[in-house]
């Protein structure tokens, strides 16, 4: 597997080939390539914003930032970007990291698809969100040269109908409990892809509470 794409290197340290071997054996190829290319697309957003940050955390990060969409790490109930999060603290605490950057790692996931407040935080959190963004909704697309963008792709290639199939992915990982995407930009994914769903209303909740006024 490439590992250094336009000068951005993937952590070769165990925890590094560990996090690698997990994700592939559990994700399948469409998460395993999107994650990939998320800390790629991150890395470089770091280099463009000069950005510090350590490798092993945004890689972490970035590679389970899906997992939550995987059979084995889904929760009946919390949101998928929980289950992500937890999934990662798990592994850390396994590999004796400390707590504060398994907060950070868990804070990166859990926020990723909350947008407007990762850019203001910690390296790490803003990166993988930066990656994110910028490989499923192009937001900073314009940002990276041809030359940036080909190279990751063609490392971790984007499926033929990847927009479709990462929706389709974002919709099996969360249509069995549609009430965690309450507040969140998954409700759109549910909304596209199932016509019975009905979102959560802010505004609902504050006039049916027993409160009197």
């Amino acid at each position: 597997m490439q590992t250094t794409i336009s000068g951005i290197q993937m952590p070769n340290s165990v925890l590094a080939r560990e996090v690698t071997e997990l994700v592939r054996d559990t994700a399948p190829e469409l998460l395993f390539n999107h994650s990939s290319r998320v800390y790629y697309f991150g890395a470089i957003a770091a280099r463009q914003r000069g950005l510090g940050f350590d490798p092993d955390l945004l890689y972490t990060g970035a590679m389970f930032h899906d997992m939550g969409l995987t059979e084995k790490h889904s929760s009946a109930h919390e949101r998928f970007e929980v289950d992500g999060a937890n999934a990662a603290r798990d592994f850390l605490r396994r590999h004796g990291i400390s707590q504060s950057d398994i907060d950070t790692v868990w804070t990166a996931i859990a926020l990723h698809t909350t947008p407007g407040i990762p850019q203001h935080m910690h390296p790490v959190v803003a990166l993988v969100t930066a990656g994110v963004e910028m490989d499923v909704l192009g937001l900073t697309y314009a940002r990276y040269s041809d030359d940036e963008r080909q190279s990751v792709v063609d490392a971790f290639p984007r499926s033929e109908h990847f927009k479709e199939d990462i929706i389709q992915a974002f919709y099996e990982g969360i249509k069995h409990k549609p009430e965690t995407t309450f507040g969140n930009v998954k409700a759109d994914v549910l909304a596209d892809k199932d016509p019975r769903f009905v979102r959560g209303n802010f505004c609902d909740v504050i006039r049916q509470s027993r409160w009197v006024s």
